[in-house]
């Protein structure tokens, strides 16, 4: 399939699932490679074919949509965002916390994809946060879309190519070697909840005292959609949580309830009276 036709069809096709083109153009060819696949299960001869057919068979479009799925997940993604949140932003959150009387902190990693987020932030929890707050523990839910992806991170098993930027501490503490990659210790695995779910219609029940949103949202989808999402996500977020965002993502223009943090990291923190 010509690469110009896919993307003739993708910038026809995205907006109508309400995701947004310039999010897809540097990882388009994944997507096409798909829908290639796509076509020729259906034996369709082209782009403008398949385009025939949606409009013909409005359930395709379910399908399109999984085809439109990009997960490009790594351990320790953005070390710098990672470094902070250990250093400032978690232990912030803790002494809130505790100050509330709380015995728990609670955490949404949205868009998980394989867990290495979830499983990032219960391991530097419990090697440079939990023992400076001795009586608070760490909760994380961890929701895709996809169900593959969630069952390996379920699994918490990882090539060694995955892992070449986790600081080299982890691998003795926190993993065990299996055959040709590691495995995510069961200590460091418990306090993680993996849960299918579509971003787009449907949330866990907050409220949070942090939630990253990294590299779906507010690149993918679009500004409409950004909107709404950002809207429903703040709802189950506590008052003086943590927002993160992607290190190339911006928040969608006009957008209100939150309060830079350390901005240059994607890091923002919803206002005191914002509820």
């Amino acid at each position: 399939m010509p690469d110009v036709t896919c993307v003739d069809f993708l910038q026809w096709a995205l907006p109508r699932l309400s995701l947004t083109w310039p999010g897809f153009r540097r990882v388009h060819r994944q997507v096409c490679k798909r829908i290639a696949r796509r076509l020729k299960d259906l034996r369709l001869q082209d782009c403008s074919a398949y385009r025939a057919y949606l409009e013909s068979h409005r359930e395709e479009w379910e399908l399109l949509d999984s085809l439109c799925r990009i997960s490009i997940s790594r351990w320790y993604r953005d070390r710098l965002v990672f470094d902070r949140l250990a250093a400032e932003v978690l232990p912030a959150l803790a002494a809130g916390a505790k100050g509330r009387g709380e015995r728990e902190l609670r955490v949404w990693s949205a868009g998980c994809a394989s867990g290495e987020e979830a499983y990032s932030i219960s391991i530097l929890w419990a090697l440079a946060v939990a023992p400076r707050f001795p009586g608070l523990s760490l909760r994380l839910e961890a929701t895709d879309v996809d169900a593959t992806l969630l069952a390996r991170a379920a699994a918490g098993r990882y090539r060694r190519g995955s892992l070449r930027e986790v600081p080299p501490a982890w691998l003795e503490v926190a993993f065990t070697r299996e055959g040709d990659g590691f495995a995510v210790r069961p200590e460091f695995r418990v306090r993680v909840a993996f849960r299918e779910q579509d971003l787009r219609r449907a949330m866990p029940a907050g409220p949070f005292d942090l939630i990253l949103c990294r590299n779906v949202a507010f690149t993918y989808f679009d500004l409409s959609l950004q909107r709404r999402t950002l809207e429903r996500m703040l709802e189950t977020l506590r008052p003086e949580g943590a927002f993160v965002i992607g290190l190339k993502e911006r928040l969608p223009e006009g957008a209100t309830g939150l309060a830079p943090w350390v901005p240059e990291l994607g890091i923002y923190r919803k206002g005191a009276a914002d509820r």
